[in-house]
């Protein structure tokens, strides 16, 4: 198969996903008000107690007998390296310039129904996780397909369409996002760019997940940080003409400018994809950072509510920063694809030749924390198939390098139109999954809900058994001890 019947077939696939068809937007939509309805919109009245299991997030059960699993802070940090990356910078730039400001509201609107599809999906990671010859935990939808619905076909087009997606596209996108700002900032070949990216990524994903974990837990927080401090300086800096700027977004969206009714689809369309690429709710991705945790307290649901923070923090908090930036710019907006350039000459606009500087420092820290999470959420399937051995892990890591390498020489239209094709794959066949779980994940959040209501509960009241709920199918032997 030539290059050009690839490039057809993606451009088909793609069209019924995302174009014409549209089908994946109506999917999500379903999914958001589905699981908002079925768990009584949890992401709004139990905002605050979103936020109150950060607690003790940083802890792994104490209760524990071995030091299998990671705590639930670094698996947040690990969700958040994955979602944080070229969406929050580029993907945001993509949305705004195809779609025009009225994408930014339908972001907000699918992280705000996505927040309740990433809850339902992460707890579900966590019910039917396994523990590895390492003593690590992992799952995600190919584990709760088979063992919550034993359809192992299924199972198995999920986990390929992870391996296409997180293993490799996202990665060469995240790459290409990378070389293409250092070669706008630094005039920096790109080809040398992914040489580096390629060799400090082998460093790091060859010290397998806790390595990637200590990674997240420390950069994440300085970067997400350090890019809303600017975006706060940059908003009171201009804070005359933030009413106008949210005037247009709420205007655009509806279509009530004159221009409006042609660009009304556009913006519905490009907010609501660039949104689902940045936040991933509903993807099945984050489900594999939220199975490799032993939260505290030691209950499935707990791990939902911290996820459900990540989808957030990515979409509310910092693709709004990137957002505003570009707003409040004085820069064209073409109506054609522009990616991380948009956000460059946004921030330049603000902050004066520096500002180009920033970008790349901020989109290289942000993307490559993403091709370092992307590579734990592939590998956690080599478990699946019988391939986390010492031959499996080494053929899957050298596969992964090179599309890292190939990745930051390739078009922007190319990678993007690759990874849009997987990852509408991986929602279509995980949000066919989790609805038919749904008695599952009602059930689970009944039950902690019923526990937290006891007076002065403890950790160890909180704990899930395996008997406090009738789950459909079976769970890993041992994980849940009755």
């Amino acid at each position: 198969m030539d290059s050009s019947m690839v490039s057809e077939f993606i451009n088909v696939v793609n069209n019924v996903l995302w174009g014409e068809g549209q089908v994946l937007i109506y999917v999500l939509l379903f999914a958001g008000f589905w699981f908002s309805y079925q768990l009584k919109f949890l992401q709004i009245f139990n905002f605050r107690h979103m936020f109150s299991v950060l607690k003790n997030s940083s802890k792994t059960d104490g209760n524990s007998t071995d030091n299998s699993g990671i705590s639930s802070l670094q698996a947040l940090f690990i969700g958040l390296s994955a979602r944080v990356g070229t969406g929050n910078l580029a993907g945001v730039a993509v949305a705004i310039s195809l779609g025009g400001s009225g994408a930014i509201f339908w972001m907000w609107v699918i992280a705000l129904l996505g927040m309740a599809t990433g809850f339902a999906e992460s707890i579900l990671g966590q019910l039917y996780k396994v523990s590895d010859e390492q003593k690590e935990y992992r799952g995600g939808p190919a584990y709760y397909i088979q063992k919550g619905l034993n359809q192992r076909w299924l199972a198995i087009l999920f986990s390929l369409c992870l391996f296409l997606g997180y293993g490799f596209s996202f990665s060469a996108m995240q790459a290409n996002t990378i070389a293409d700002s250092l070669n706008h900032a630094f005039n920096i070949p790109s080809m040398y760019s992914g040489a580096v990216i390629t060799l400090l990524a082998g460093a790091i994903v060859l010290g397998g997940l806790k390595r990637i974990a200590r990674f997240a837990e420390l950069i994440v927080p300085f970067m997400g940080i350090a890019f809303i401090l600017v975006a706060v300086t940059i908003t009171l800096m201009n804070i005359s003409a933030v009413p106008a700027m949210l005037y247009d977004i709420l205007t655009s969206a509806f279509g009530l400018q004159e221009a409006g009714a042609g660009m009304l689809g556009a913006a519905i369309k490009n907010g609501i994809q660039r949104g689902l690429y940045s936040n991933e709710a509903g993807a099945g991705s984050v489900p594999h950072a939220a199975a490799s945790a032993r939260p505290v307290p030691n209950h499935p649901v707990t791990q939902g509510y911290v996820q459900m923070l990540g989808v957030f923090l990515d979409t509310m908090v910092l693709c709004t920063c990137t957002a505003v930036i570009i707003l409040l710019a004085d820069v064209n907006l073409s109506g054609e694809m522009e990616g991380i350039r948009l956000t460059q000459s946004a921030i330049t606009h603000h902050l004066g030749e520096n500002g180009v500087y920033f970008v790349s420092a901020a989109i290289s820290l942000f993307a490559f924390t993403s091709v370092v999470a992307n590579y734990a959420y592939a590998e956690s399937n080599l478990h699946f198939f019988k391939l986390d051995n010492k031959v499996g892990r080494t053929l899957y890591t050298l596969m992964y390098l090179a599309m890292v390498f190939w990745g930051s020489s390739a078009s922007l239209t190319q990678v993007w139109r690759m990874a849009d094709v997987a990852l509408g794959l991986m929602t279509l066949v995980n949000v066919i999954a989790i609805v038919q779980l749904t008695p599952t994940i009602v059930a689970l959040t009944k039950d902690y809900n019923a526990k937290r209501k006891l007076e002065n509960v403890s950790n160890a009241e909180m704990e899930f058994k395996a008997n406090d709920i009738v789950f459909q199918g079976k769970v890993e032997p041992g994980i849940w001890h009755k």
